[in-house]
């Protein structure tokens, strides 16, 4: 059998400042196969986006990975020297970025950018590079994309740039992408056409697909995997509708019940107790102890990941098993 897109071994991502080492990401493992889209969930600073820049190789100082194995296609991206991790970036593996203009030059007409996109990894004409970049941002539901090549990134709305920048890390159907919470400024309305072409683009083309996002009825109508990260650890993680429908976590709970669909009207809304803590004063206990309902001296300790249902893992000592698990509201998922 062939290698997963992506495999990821107990990552460890550090930054190394002057108050001390913060573990960003510590120990995260996760498995990739093509043409399947994983969620990567959590509150703000809990590790999903130097996660996502540890895969791609965007690390600056102070951060640095100091442990595990980032396999792509069976090559160890960590072992790598940049010229060789430079020739995966934007043509095998791309990323989407939250805000286009990061990806988007405001002084190049969008034909220019993608045009050198092309040309950056494939020897072909300035007229088969401007067709495909043409044919590209038609496959992402762009009409009358000869006009939208001769734009200014400043000419399109919020959600064609986002187009664009999308259609640019499409341009060479790259094995993976990495997208980094890219319709959080979007209306609910163009956010949902986004995610249909998206989905639809990772199946017609074999892409595995990381989404990276903080909102749980986005991966649920998204992706077929889901991971859930709290202080730079996976606390929870298995298909989208085994852990949707029954968490186990008590965080992913949380994640859950908050949501405004999951509360009556008139009835305060429900929220997670307390705050993340410091990843530079982590205490050695579990680091969800202290907003926990469920917490015991085992707490004490950090907890391994555990499999307590078929392909659905958690890191806890006490899964919520049975009925409590279902008890946190519904989300639908697709």
């Amino acid at each position: 059998m062939s290698a997963p897109t992506l495999e990821v071994r107990n990552l460890r991502t550090h930054f190394f400042t002057p108050g001390g080492v913060l573990p960003a990401v510590d120990d995260v493992s996760l498995t990739l196969e093509r043409g399947r889209i994983l969620g990567l969930v959590g509150e703000s600073g809990s590790g999903k986006t130097v996660t996502g820049f540890s895969i791609l190789g965007l690390l600056d100082a102070p951060g640095r990975i100091v442990g595990g194995q980032i396999l792509f296609k069976g090559q160890d991206l960590v072992t790598l020297d940049k010229k060789s991790l430079r020739s995966l970036q934007g043509n095998r593996i791309a990323m989407i970025f939250q805000d286009p203009m990061m990806t988007l030059n405001p002084v190049l007409r969008v034909e220019a950018q993608m045009i050198d996109a092309v040309l950056a990894h494939s020897k072909v004409s300035r007229d088969e590079a401007r067709r495909l970049a043409r044919d590209t941002l038609g496959m992402m539901g762009i009409a009358s994309p000869d006009e939208r090549l001769q734009a200014y990134p400043h000419q399109l709305s919020g959600g064609m740039r986002q187009r664009v920048a999308i259609a640019i890390a499409m341009l060479h159907k790259p094995d993976l992408i990495i997208a980094d919470e890219p319709t959080t400024a979007l209306d609910v309305t163009i956010q949902a056409q986004i995610l249909s072409e998206v989905q639809k683009l990772a199946r017609q083309h074999g892409t595995a697909l990381i989404w990276i996002t903080h909102d749980l009825s986005v991966v649920a109508g998204l992706a077929d995997d889901v991971a859930v990260m709290y202080s730079g650890r996976i606390v929870e993680q298995g298909k989208v509708s085994e852990v949707l429908d029954r968490p186990l976590h008590p965080y992913t709970q949380g994640l859950i019940g908050s949501l405004p669909s999951n509360n009556r009207r008139g009835e305060r809304l429900r929220q997670i107790p307390g705050l993340t803590p410091n990843l530079l004063h982590l205490p050695p206990t579990c680091a969800f102890a202290a907003r926990c309902e469920r917490v015991s001296e085992q707490c004490l300790t950090r907890p391994e990941i555990t499999e307590p249902l078929e392909a659905h893992f958690v890191r806890c000592f006490h899964p919520a098993m049975g009925l409590d698990a279902a008890n946190t509201g519904e989300l639908r998922h697709g």
